[in-house]
């Protein structure tokens, strides 16, 4: 009798042990990796990268795609953890983590969409049109974009929130975080980084997104949205607005 009591014991300590880490745990993980610089770790408290994706929902086994990955900031925490059980995408400025990154251990599986995608210089709007937006999936769970929504001319953005939609499945959502800009403040020297997120709710909703809920984790309430993104009085405390949107129908 005793042996099997130490039996069942230590059979619900291996069951207990096998199972699966949460998806929590799993991006805990991805910020201590190697993969990422110490520079990129320094930024963890300020971006608040675990908050912000339990704010929009995200999960190991979503098809998720990343739009203007950049330097891959976000790609390094989150790629590792969906596409072990999910699939995960970049598209669009994907050029640093195709040649960076992609190769590299745990980003083998990784899919890159819209390579035809190019950025050219607006010189009326002193922004960045893009080509070629078309994204090649079907039915994505979720797409995120961090501080990227400023860059693109009007156009582009109209036209990027359509291809998002399209590609999303009915309740697929989308993230936006982007620098906070003065409501209907005109193009300034020192805002141009920056964007109007009661703008950016309309832009959006326009494509048939539904307004589903803001969250304050990046709200500086010492950043006065006067200055550029890039002044040392601003740097790495720049109020941010973090919107969530849903596809409600097809």
């Amino acid at each position: 009798m005793f042996k099997k009591i130490i039996s069942i014991i230590s059979f619900c300590a291996l069951s207990f042990s096998l199972q699966a880490e949460t998806f929590d745990d799993l991006i805990k993980k991805s910020l201590e990796s190697n993969v990422r610089t110490e520079i990129e770790k320094e930024r963890d408290k300020n971006r608040k990268p675990l908050e912000t994706l339990n704010f929009f929902g995200i999960k190991s086994d979503m098809r998720v795609l990343e739009l203007i990955p950049g330097g891959g900031w976000y790609t390094k925490i989150l790629a590792p953890v969906v596409a072990k059980e999910g699939e995960y995408y970049v598209a669009l400025g994907t050029k640093r983590i195709k040649e960076n990154l992609l190769s590299q251990d745990g980003f083998s599986k990784v899919k890159v969409l819209s390579e035809k995608s190019e950025f050219s210089f607006n010189s009326e709007e002193s922004l960045y049109d893009l080509s070629n937006i078309e994204l090649d999936a079907k039915s994505l769970d979720a797409v995120l974009t961090f501080r990227n929504y400023h860059n693109l001319s009007s156009q582009s953005r109209t036209d990027l929130n359509k291809a998002v939609f399209k590609v999303l499945k009915p309740g697929g959502i989308y993230g936006v975080v982007d620098h906070t800009r003065r409501h209907m403040q005109k193009t300034n020297d020192e805002n141009g980084r920056r964007f109007d997120p009661v703008l950016a709710i309309k832009e959006i909703q326009a494509a048939g997104f539904e307004f589903i809920d803001y969250s304050d984790l990046h709200y500086r309430a010492d950043d006065e949205l006067r200055y550029e993104v890039g002044r040392k009085t601003v740097t790495g405390n720049t109020d941010r607005f973090t919107l969530l949107f849903k596809k409600t129908k097809k």
